[in-house]
């Protein structure tokens, strides 16, 4: 199954709701008329793109209809998913892992699905032929290192751990120092997600990067946010913080096939003009996908 057909699947309930209320709009107005835009917006809202981004897609609709003289709801339609793909469109889309060894920090609040995407990112890269060692920098759980040791098993993936409690950055510290000595191609870092304490978690995400700096200055790095698709505009406030916190790189938007708000994807694009890299839609390792916005829009429109 190709993206376009899973990322169909996946977005099954968003489309439902879509086309209860934005199909409705392209078949129950015959003319562009200010009735049809602020219906059409409404509908964007309740998909979850946010106002700011809905108000900003129909006024970039209204401006394509004077301009190229559209007249049919049909030909708006198309202009409409011609804009959202221009908004998804804010950046690289392909993980930059050009160095041996390149890294990738992962981040994002406990429960959103860190370790799982860790596990399936790992998994593709060994596919691949590459070698990758997982680093167990989230010690405040004796849960996340366990996991994550199941997803190393499974993936074919090394991985570096300590005691919990371990100080991260130690951890951090070791797992490139194993890196070097396996002659390793990528280190995928897990990080702590106690986004209550701010500080507390902001210090201990400078510490991992001035290590990785110091240590690996030449290297590839992604800073890798990971967020709940089900949580909506919850996760983008959440993202908003992280990228104030973390210099956040690349966005991977996990459980989009167990929510009718899938949206959020465009409203993260656009809101923080960092790139969707890949998007979850279930549970096995072929269902985190690299991110194609055209086929992602026409999926969901």
């Amino acid at each position: 199954m190709g993206f376009f057909d899973k990322i169909k699947a996946g977005l099954t309930k968003t489309r439902e709701a879509l086309s209860n209320t934005l199909g409705a709009v392209f078949t129950g107005f015959s003319q562009l008329d200010d009735d049809f835009y602020d219906e059409l917006e409404e509908s964007l809202i309740l998909a979850d793109l946010g106002v700011e981004t809905a108000t900003k897609a129909t006024d970039r609709l209204r401006k394509a209809v004077r301009e190229q003289h559209i007249k049919e709801p049909e030909e708006a339609k198309a202009a409409l998913k011609e804009i959202l793909v221009q908004m998804l469109q804010v950046g690289d889309l392909e993980l930059k892992l050009q160095t041996k060894p390149s890294v990738i920090l992962v981040i994002g609040v406990n429960g959103v699905g860190k370790t799982t995407t860790i596990g399936k990112i790992a998994t593709q890269q060994v596919r691949q032929g590459k070698k990758v060692l997982l680093v167990a920098g989230d010690t405040f759980r004796a849960a996340a290192a366990d996991q994550l040791e199941i997803w190393a098993g499974r993936s074919g993936a090394d991985i570096v751990r300590q005691h919990e409690g371990a100080d991260p950055a130690s951890v951090v510290y070791d797992g490139i120092q194993a890196a070097r000595a396996r002659d390793v191609d990528v280190i995928i870092i897990d990080t702590a997600g106690r986004l209550h304490n701010k500080a507390n978690l902001m210090n201990e995400l400078n510490k991992i990067s001035r290590i990785v700096e110091r240590e690996l200055p030449a290297a590839s790095k992604e800073v890798l946010l990971v967020l709940d698709g089900t949580t909506g505009q919850n996760g983008l406030i959440q993202a908003k913080t992280f990228k104030e916190i973390a210099g956040v790189t690349a966005i991977a938007l996990t459980k989009l096939d167990g929510t009718a708000k899938g949206g959020i994807v465009i409203a993260v694009s656009d809101a923080l003009q960092i790139p969707v890299k890949f998007v979850g839609v279930g549970e096995q390792a072929d269902d985190l996908m690299p991110f194609e916005p055209k086929e992602f829009v026409e999926a969901l429109i």
